[in-house]
């Protein structure tokens, strides 16, 4: 199927290098230039393990290309993707802006050779599939043009964007009308029925043998992203209150996540402790879905909740420090890592640009190393005066104390006996509870987790 993708960040460009690698042709197109430039080198403009694999793959069987140029790809195609960014405003809501510009273009390019479904795999407000279908027709220069409208949220997880897009949970697809449905279907075969060869570098699970189709209308769809992101968040955020609760009873917050997680009902993934969640999507989904509430005449108080708790979490460390080394003035502390999660180097709500400025405020200075995300935070937050270091290592030298805040794999691997002979003072605090406090405790560190109680551990 002839396909264009609108956007090349994250979902764009994954969206449409595995489209591609599936057997369609495809074609994506972004506004910048030097983004198109640079993919079409095989140069991913984010990183996200397996992605250069991938476009050389697809741009070497040429099923893929790069333009800037809207016109002549939505002519071809018989499935548009809108895949822009959809960055919260002060208020809360999202704001619309790229998505408009898109539809408008699209509208402006599309002619009458044949029928179209135009996709929203944004994450939109509800009634957006409404509203890009209008923008469209008044983008539209010629005569009537055959289109509808559908809505396919996106679910990947950076880090492992490529296998979610592969081998997905569930497909779901909103629509309002049988063509439309019938053509997204054809154009997902191949993933809900698994049928196509697993690339080296993202092999197929084992219980993997088929991909569930959800139907359902547009607003549903874009309801299902929304709740969907809004209910793991709220896993994290429980995880954490419990986890305050265990510190002050004695208790050790990964046995009580282990205890409940195992009850079908409820679930081990998102029960995780420590620093609350960031990156682009739970805050700006929950935000834009308390806008929506209260223009409905309801107030969420679960969701305003989550924020809250995920706010005050990143100030959990600031107090462990504290109790630690009482005095933060002068102190240097080093803080291993900068994405928000393992796997990317995504700083967009990151905690470690929080934790450092308010670290700072309070006259620390902080020594950063991060695996991938260095260069983005220098690029993005050139005023936030961290001291880059080369390696664990490197920041722990003449540290009063290391603070993990992403867990890298590498960083469970560190020497903590050799770390903690490095450092001023061995005081680790472990905001991901990535270490074993056991093991924390031999190697000399005065250990700090999430959630750990205060027992000892033998």
């Amino acid at each position: 199927m002839r396909v264009t993708v609108v956007g090349t960040g994250y979902v764009g460009t994954v969206t449409g290098a595995c489209l591609a690698y599936l057997g369609h042709r495809v074609t994506c197109v972004d506004t910048d230039r030097s983004k198109i430039e640079r993919l079409r080198r095989g140069d991913p403009v984010i990183y996200e393990p397996g992605l250069d694999q991938l476009l050389a793959l697809t741009l070497q069987s040429g099923a893929i290309d790069f333009e800037t140029d809207l016109t002549a790809p939505v002519r071809e195609s018989q499935a548009i993707f809108i895949a822009v960014g959809t960055p919260p405003l002060p208020s809360g809501e999202s704001n619309l802006a790229y998505l408009e510009s898109a539809a408008r273009g699209i509208g402006t390019a599309m002619d009458s050779a044949h029928y179209r479904v135009v996709i929203n795999k944004s994450t939109v407000p509800v009634g957006s599939g409404n509203l890009v279908g209008a923008l469209i027709r008044e983008g539209v220069l010629g005569g009537p043009v055959d289109f509808n409208v559908g809505s396919n949220p996106e679910f990947l997880r950076e880090g492992s964007a490529i296998h979610d897009s592969l081998y997905p949970d569930r497909i779901v697809l909103g629509t309002e009308d049988d063509r439309s449905l019938k053509l997204l279907r054809e154009l997902y075969r191949p993933l809900s029925e698994q049928q196509f060869d697993a690339p080296s570098f993202s092999p197929r699970p084992a219980h993997v043998r088929n991909a569930p189709l959800v139907t359902t209308s547009l607003t549903s769809a874009e309801m299902i992203k929304y709740s969907a992101n809004a209910f793991l968040a709220m896993k994290i955020g429980f995880a954490n209150e419990i986890a305050n609760i265990c510190e002050r009873v004695g208790a050790e917050v990964t046995e009580v996540m282990t205890g409940i997680g195992l009850d079908s009902r409820i679930g081990r993934g998102f029960l995780n402790a420590g620093l609350g969640w960031g990156g682009s999507c739970f805050g700006k989904d929950i935000s834009s879905l308390l806008h929506t509430a209260t223009e409905y005449g309801y107030h969420p108080q679960l969701l305003d909740a989550t924020i809250t708790v995920n706010r005050l979490q990143r100030q959990v460390v600031i107090q462990k420090l504290q109790e630690k080394l009482f005095i933060l003035k002068g102190r240097t502390i080093a803080m291993l890592g900068l994405a928000f999660k393992p796997n990317t180097d995504d700083l967009r709500d990151a905690p470690s640009v929080q934790i450092a400025e308010k670290l700072i405020r309070l006259g620390a200075r902080v020594r950063a190393y991060d695996p991938v995300a260095m260069h983005a935070c220098k690029e993005q937050y050139p005023d936030l005066k961290l001291q880059y270091c080369t390696s664990a290592a490197h920041a722990a030298e003449q540290a009063d104390a290391v603070l993990l805040v992403t867990e890298w794999p590498e960083f469970g691997l560190l020497d903590l006996a050799d770390l903690a002979k490095r450092m001023k003072t061995a005081v680790l605090v472990d905001g991901r509870n990535q270490f074993s406090p056991e093991a924390a405790r031999a190697a000399g560190f005065d250990y700090a987790g999430i959630g750990r109680g205060n027992r000892k551990h033998s």
